[in-house]
């Protein structure tokens, strides 16, 4: 049977991908930080899904959990490894407490290069297991492209994971391994949900407030109405089994807005049509 590390499978994209996976017959060794998400991975999955307690910046607890996959692959190769886990962060720049980058840094950045790192081996770096190289898929997102106001942390992380990407899938050409980007647009997830309850206090002085405030009810106005969770486990999973892949994968529920705003507008007139929608023209 074939074999996928999923990180971040609690919910939104990671359970997603989790689901599509393990009825397509892959066994799924999904990460997760609590035990009652592992008790309820084993509830609906039963013996397809293996939870892994972790927290995907805790290396030591990364190489525990690889040496426990290796136990139970026999000596067989890892199918896929699938880097999903990841925050959000948002607030104005030249504001926002540099501790909260920082984390967003560590678990959207740092995180798939430590669960790499563990897992290369598994994929093919180990010249002693059998089977074909397995793939990387890393989960990036549209803002992985394109940054818009107030998701600066966020953005940055995932231009980060871009870049990481395509140096990985040059270095790995080595060993055979395939890295592929998954770049979502809005999904529908409990995000949203935590987007919704963010706490704008600390901006409460800040010329940016009302405007804040306006960007985050009409951002997870437009969130909750993205893709399901399970059309981008199709697409991971698509991602991990293609024949010939793309080395990355742009999937938003609005595609034609999407290229319309990268491909095709001036960078200076998008940021005037940005501003204008949610009221940053400089003021008289």
């Amino acid at each position: 049977m074939k074999s996928a590390v999923v990180t971040g499978v609690s919910t939104g994209i990671g359970r997603g991908a989790t689901k599509v996976l393990a009825e397509n017959g892959i066994h799924v060794f999904g990460t997760v930080r609590k035990q009652e998400d592992a008790d309820a991975l084993k509830k609906e999955f039963g013996d397809r899904v293996t939870p892994l307690i972790l927290d995907v910046t805790d290396e030591a607890a990364l190489r525990q959990a690889a040496a426990e996959v290796r136990e139970k692959l026999g000596g067989e190769k890892l199918f896929g490894l699938v880097n999903n886990a990841g925050i959000a962060v948002s607030g104005p720049l030249v504001e926002i407490n540099p501790d909260d980058v920082r984390t967003q840094l560590e678990v959207n950045v740092m995180g798939p290069l430590l669960s790499t790192q563990a897992f290369a081996p598994l994929l093919g770096t180990d010249p002693d297991l059998k089977g074909e190289p397995g793939r990387i898929v890393n989960i990036s997102s549209v803002g992985g492209r394109r940054a818009f106001p107030f998701l600066g942390p966020y953005s940055a992380s995932k231009f980060a994971v871009e870049g990481m990407s395509e140096a990985l899938r040059r270095e790995l050409m080595l060993f055979g391994i395939d890295v592929i980007v998954v770049a979502p647009g809005a999904v529908r997830t409990n995000i949203w949900d935590k987007a919704e309850e963010i706490d704008v206090a600390p901006y409460a002085n800040s010329p940016y407030l009302d405007i804040l405030q306006n960007f985050q009810t009409n951002f997870v106005a437009q969130g909750r109405k993205g893709l399901k969770p399970e059309y981008l486990g199709e697409v991971i999973l698509n991602a991990l089994s293609a024949r010939s892949p793309k080395t990355r994968y742009e999937v938003s529920p609005d595609p034609f807005i999407q290229q319309m705003m990268t491909r095709y507008l001036p960078p200076r007139m998008l940021d005037g049509l940005i501003a204008k929608m949610i009221g940053l023209n400089k003021k008289k």
